[in-house]
């Protein structure tokens, strides 16, 4: 009877390369890597010849990791690493490079401009290639969930409180810095001397948020409260003021209302997508709750990265200001958004109202039409699709504090994403010709 043996070493000759079989997604990722510009990304490396200094991992491998990472669903850089040792596809990306996830997180999120930048390269060639035409754009916003917690939201007297024992514990550690002299110790002080002194800054940034929260508050609420008083008598009880709240752990997130009629906080994903590929043409992240006044800045950045104007829009009820409904039309580019619904039942919702200017009116007119609900209609087989995408890739939160580095995590799920498109068109481009 032969039985197992497990304990049994055995060596076996085996390369990478031929862990993965020549369709997989790892090498699509790579190959398109070696496509892209990374000549910033490389001048920034300290470590050259004749100087000392440690050798750096090659910053394609961190591209590639990241973007196959997003690929399959992974925002973790601790993940990563246990990947890239057990998991046949990222040991072939990582060719026998040990990387670790401080340096993967580090790489995530520091080159903003230079991931800004390659969407706008990418897009570019496939317009070039005549895959992307850009002839009708759709335009939405999701809501993703912010690393800070409900509860890290305070009101002003809270945060100068806790901004106070911040500075008052910094103090204390940095006296008992100077006065330890054991190395190990001194060690252990540093280490919450700095956290203590992050902590204050945050707070410190909470506070500064606040005000600028309410020097908006004050800027919006000043014409109503002159329309409601030409219009009303004075109340005989003012209405209590509302005290804004900022978050001590990430200042720049605002608690917003989410799909599913909950308030968390969260920030805003601003996304357009190319009708007729689902590819993503221009990404911007706000901390603004509602998605109004947020047409034209997306349609400005268009221009900024592709010089064209897109001859249709689509965007939904929301997105329905009539400023930003003129100003696209001065550009030539022709809006469909569904009309704001009445109060007044009597009245008839496309017929032009009164102080109209004519592209408003013609607007009010178009969306009864038949051709513009079947305009309209692409849109949730367009952008709402992108945003399920992205969602079952794993933008549900994001793991980082801060407006810019969030902005990072959407850039990568944009060029992920785009990345899966490419090869989506060029397999269907492929079929066709061969039918053809």
């Amino acid at each position: 009877m032969r039985s197992v043996q497990r304990h049994q070493v055995e060596l076996r000759a085996c390369d990478l390369d031929s862990l993965l079989p020549p369709d997989h997604a790892a090498r699509a990722v790579w190959s398109f890597v070696q496509g892209l510009d990374l000549e910033p990304l490389y001048a920034r490396i300290r470590a050259v010849q004749g100087r000392a200094g440690r050798a750096a991992i090659d910053p394609a491998l961190l591209v590639a990791l990241w973007l196959y990472a997003t690929l399959e669903g992974v925002g973790s850089a601790r993940q990563i690493e246990r990947l890239c040792v057990s998991e046949e596809a990222w040991r072939w990306l990582c060719g026998g490079v040990r990387v670790n996830h401080h340096t993967l997180a580090d790489f995530r999120t520091r080159h903003v401009a230079w991931l800004d930048e390659q969407l706008t390269r990418s897009v570019a060639a496939l317009m070039r290639a005549g895959l992307v035409t850009m002839q009708c754009v759709a335009q939405d916003g999701l809501r993703v969930r912010a690393h800070a917690k409900a509860a890290s939201f305070r009101r002003e007297p809270s945060l100068r409180a806790l901004l106070g024992q911040a500075r008052q514990q910094l103090e204390r550690l940095k006296c008992e810095l100077h006065e330890d002299a054991a190395a190990s110790q001194r060690r252990r002080q540093a280490a919450q001397a700095r956290a203590a002194q992050e902590r204050q800054q945050r707070l410190a940034q909470a506070l500064a948020a606040l005000g600028q929260m309410q020097a908006g508050a004050d800027a919006k609420s000043a014409p109503a409260a002159a329309a409601r008083d030409d219009e009303e008598p004075p109340s005989a009880t003012p209405p209590k003021p509302s005290q804004p709240r900022a978050s001590t752990t990430d200042a720049q997130a605002r608690v917003m209302k989410m799909a599913d009629g909950g308030f968390r906080p969260a920030f805003n994903a601003q996304l357009a997508v190319d009708v007729a590929t689902q590819v993503i043409v221009g990404v911007q992240l706000c901390n603004h709750g509602s998605d109004s006044g947020l047409l034209q800045p997306m349609h400005q950045q268009l221009q900024q990265r592709y010089a064209r104007v897109a001859p249709q829009w689509l965007a939904d009820g929301g997105y329905a200001k009539l400023a930003d409904i003129e100003a696209l039309d001065r550009q030539g580019t022709q809006v469909s958004v569904p009309l704001p619904a009445s109060r007044n039942p009597a009245t008839h919702l496309h017929a032009p109202k009164r102080g109209d200017s004519p592209a408003i009116a013609q607007w009010r007119a178009r969306m009864g039409t038949p051709q513009a609900v079947a305009i309209y209609k692409q849109r949730a087989s367009s952008v709402e699709c992108v945003n399920a995408q992205l969602r079952r890739r794993g933008l549900l939160r994001f793991n980082v504090c801060g407006l810019l580095k969030a902005q990072a995590v959407l850039l990568w799920h944009a060029l992920a994403h785009n990345l899966q498109r490419l090869l989506s068109l060029k397999a269907t481009a492929t079929t066709a010709a061969a039918v053809g």
